[in-house]
This record gives C-alpha cells, sequence and structure tokens, in this order.
C-alpha cells in the first residue's frame, strides 16, 4: 500500500478545506499607511460558494474580487474577510522617523469633545466624565490618512494573491492526504474481491450439493417437512429452484464491475484537478455493486464479503466529500 500511495503523491488533488492569509501594506511615497489583512477560510460545498466580509471602503473592490477566486477555485464555500489596519503601533510611517503618537490626535476634535463634555456637565452634573476609550472612539479623534480607493485596490488584489497561494497549498496538503485514505480503503477492497472470487468455486459447489439434496427429496415426491407433494407442485418447485440458482449463482458480472469501477477510481486520482464529483458517482456505483452482491450471496463468505466491501464504500464516500 505504501508503494502504491507513493505513486500519488506527485499528483494535485485538492480538498475543500483550508486556509490562507497574506498581510499586504498600502504604500504611498515610500511610507506605509495602513495594512490590508485578507484571509480566505474554505469549507465543503457542493458548489463555489463565496461569502465577503469587508469594511465599507473597501466593498467596491468586492466584484473584481470573486471574479478571480470563481477562476481560481469550483468548489467549496469560500469566506473572505478584509480588515484595513492603520497601524499605531510605531510601525507605519517612514524609516527615517519614528512616528509620535501624539501626531496622530486631531487638537481641534479633542478641544471640541472637551467643550461639549464641559457644557453638558451643567445639565447633567451626576454623569460620569468621558473615559479614554470614549475620547479615542470619538469620531475624528484619531487622524487617519486618507487612502484613494487604486491604493485600497492595489494592496487587496496582492493580499488575495498572498492568500490564495496559501489556501490553495493548505487544500493540496488536506488533498494528499485524503487521496491516501481513499487508496488504502480501495486497496482493501481489492483484496476482498480476489480473496471471494478465489473461493468462488468451492462456494458454487457447496451450493450445487446443498440444491441437489433438495431436488432428490422433491423428485421423491416429499417437502423437506415429509408431506407428500403433488406433481403439479413438483413442477413448479423444480422450476423456482431452477431460477433461484441462476439469479445467485452469477457474481460474475458484479465482480467485473467492481473491478472497473475500482480502475476508474484510481484514474480518476492519477488526473488530479476538480474530482469530487466524478468519484462521488463512482462510490454510488461502488455501493450498488455492494449490495448486490450482497442479495446474491449463498454463502456466509459472500455475505461477509458484501458488509465489509459497503463499509469500505461508506469509508472512501466521507473522504470524496471533502474533495474539490
Amino acid at each position: 500500500m505504501n508503494v502504491t500511495a507513493t505513486l500519488y503523491n506527485g499528483f494535485m488533488i485538492n480538498s475543500m478545506t483550508g486556509f490562507g492569509a497574506h498581510r499586504q501594506p498600502v504604500i504611498h511615497q515610500e511610507q506605509t499607511l495602513a495594512f490590508v489583512y485578507l484571509e480566505l477560510r474554505s469549507v465543503n460545498s457542493r458548489f463555489l460558494d463565496l461569502v465577503f466580509r469587508a469594511p465599507d471602503e473597501a466593498r467596491f473592490a468586492e466584484s473584481q474580487l470573486r471574479e478571480i477566486l470563481s477562476k481560481r477555485l469550483s468548489r467549496g464555500k469560500i469566506e473572505c474577510r478584509i480588515h484595513l489596519q492603520r497601524d499605531r503601533d510605531g510601525a507605519l510611517g517612514s524609516a527615517e522617523k519614528a512616528p509620535d503618537p501624539a501626531d496622530d490626535i486631531n487638537p481641534l476634535v479633542l478641544q471640541e469633545l472637551q467643550q461639549y463634555a464641559q457644557h453638558l456637565k451643567q445639565f447633567f452634573p451626576g454623569a460620569a466624565d468621558l473615559s479614554l476609550r470614549d475620547i479615542l472612539n470619538w469620531p475624528g479623534i484619531i487622524r487617519q490618512e486618507d487612502l484613494s480607493p487604486e491604493q485600497i485596490q492595489l494592496a487587496m488584489m496582492q493580499a488575495l494573491d498572498g492568500a490564495l497561494v496559501a489556501l490553495l497549498q493548505s487544500r493540496q496538503a488536506e488533498g494528499q492526504a485524503l487521496t491516501l485514505v481513499i487508496l488504502e480503503c480501495l486497496g482493501k477492497m481489492e483484496r476482498i474481491v480476489q480473496s471471494i472470487e478465489g473461493k468462488l468455486p468451492h462456494i458454487i459447489q457447496a451450493y450445487q450439493d446443498k440444491l441437489t439434496e433438495k431436488m432428490l427429496a422433491v423428485l421423491q415426491g416429499v417437502d423437506q417437512q415429509g408431506r407428500m407433494i403433488s406433481k403439479d407442485e413438483l413442477i413448479e418447485r423444480i422450476k423456482q429452484e431452477i431460477v433461484l440458482y441462476g439469479v445467485r449463482i452469477d457474481v460474475a458480472e458484479e465482480i467485473a464491475r467492481l473491478k472497473t469501477h475500482f480502475q476508474a477510481v484510481k484514474t480518476a486520482l492519477k488526473q488530479g484537478g476538480p474530482v469530487g464529483k466524478r468519484l462521488d458517482f463512482l462510490m454510488q456505483e461502488l455501493q450498488r455493486e455492494s449490495n448486490t452482491l450482497g442479495s446474491k450471496s449463498v454463502s456466509q463468505e459472500t455475505s461477509d464479503a458484501s458488509m465489509e466491501l459497503k463499509l469500505l464504500v461508506e469509508q472512501m464516500r466521507e473522504q470524496v466529500q471533502n474533495l474539490e
């Protein structure tokens, strides 16, 4: 199994689950004015579902972001979160001079706020004083550099490129892990079918012996309870046993189709790309053939094999539903 799994490591099989993020500076005249932080979270979905969370000043670029994501991704629910951060911890500004936090305070707005507070105190003497949080959250109290839409858009496109690379790497790594799980289950199914195929002559012979014994009893005109049966009942019983024998003994077609589907799964994984829907269809076919093998069972071995096959198909289906 390890050798087989290694052969598939070079193929591009992507999961729908992943995460990618990138932080891109907004630079003007060699000065960093802000940062655009963009993150992409991806989970399972039958189709491509794009959800955006962005500040108002960045929403104008949503259509362009949506177009780019639609070209690069085919399935999954993708949540795109955009944060526009104006850094105040000294990281922004030129490299020659460390920024002074006092330079960010707007003295005119601060003076107006103080006057408002003093005026209102005359009417509401028992009111609590303004806290530092209240003052800092007052609109206009902190100077902010005006960012043009062009500056924001350029930074967002660059941030999207970085986040997409990280997301695709994450989805590919998860996809490779799921591929190995699928191949492991597929290998177990192949061994089960091979084992049953080797036992079929013995199973058929045992069923023929049992049927012969029943037919001899019927031909003697006595059923299994020792009751005498008429000629018409005898003929009808023989017909039923012949039909039942023909239906149950021929499982070669089911085994052949199982093998064909095994190869189809391997081929799809080798081809790579968006294979989730194709593999989901193949899981349905494998389940159908495993059920039919169980319904035709004439021995405990084939019944057990059918049950094991169905369990393995279900395990593979859970992984396939995560693939793009």
